[in-house]
């Protein structure tokens, strides 16, 4: 694909979408085709609360926090199967950042101003040549307004408590899948309510529901978005 570039001079496909819409898995295959770096901003917020625990830093000390979040050494790397590695330092920590655990306490941290602040500068420092992918909560809203693709992806409370029951099933976690369908409604009340940077498509977001497609379709459709608004530019 031939590069089309923002006023900034570099590309950015932002992905946002609540938790079990696929956004993950479509923003890691979509950055390994084009060949862009990626950026899982939840991951973000997951580290920071890695971090918390590995330096001992209270999880109702915002500023502290805030400190914690300003100073991360992170590094995504994507692959086309949707696999992952996330480095804070030298370490992969990627087996620690998608525990159950770690994302209830993200999805707190995540609602805290000065975690978000700190976090802010970090998640624009990944924009770099020759694109970016970044999948969010707030990547078109927030952080990239500006960014040439959009992409809201949804799907419904029932899907996404499906696929999340079955992905933690496949890890060897033994959750019932009520108990899943509750901890996604938890959150989506979270991410929507919250004062910050609330849950909602950019108003210019192409939204795409993702319930009863597969992955391959999903990011076939999401291809086929991102050539179209880049060839229009």
């Amino acid at each position: 694909m031939e590069d089309t570039v923002d006023d900034q001079g570099i590309a950015v496909v932002a992905i946002d979408g609540p938790g079990g819409s696929g956004k993950g898995t479509i923003a890691h295959r979509l950055a390994a085709y084009l060949g862009w770096h990626l950026l899982d901003s939840g991951a973000l917020y997951r580290l920071v609360a890695v971090a918390a625990q590995v330096s001992a830093v209270d999880l109702d000390d915002e500023a502290g926090l805030g400190r914690l979040a300003a100073g991360l050494e992170v590094r995504f790397v994507g692959k086309a199967d949707g696999t992952e590695q996330i480095f804070l330092g030298q370490t992969d920590v990627a087996s620690e950042v998608r525990t159950e655990e770690t994302g209830k306490i993200a999805s707190k941290i995540a609602a805290m101003p000065q975690v978000r602040a700190a976090l802010m500068e970090l998640q624009k420092r990944f924009r770099k040549p020759p694109g970016l992918v970044a999948d969010g909560r707030d990547m078109g809203s927030v952080v990239f307004p500006d960014a040439p693709v959009k992409i809201f992806l949804t799907a419904s409370p029932e899907e996404r408590a499906r696929r999340r029951h079955k992905q933690l099933k496949g890890k060897g976690i033994d959750v019932s899948l009520p108990a899943v369908s509750a901890d996604i409604a938890e959150r989506d009340r979270r991410d929507t309510e919250r004062a910050v940077a609330p849950l909602r498509p950019a108003p210019d977001a192409e939204i795409l529901d993702t319930t009863g497609l597969s992955i391959n379709e999903v990011v076939e459709q999401v291809k086929e978005i991102v050539a179209r608004t880049l060839a229009d530019r």
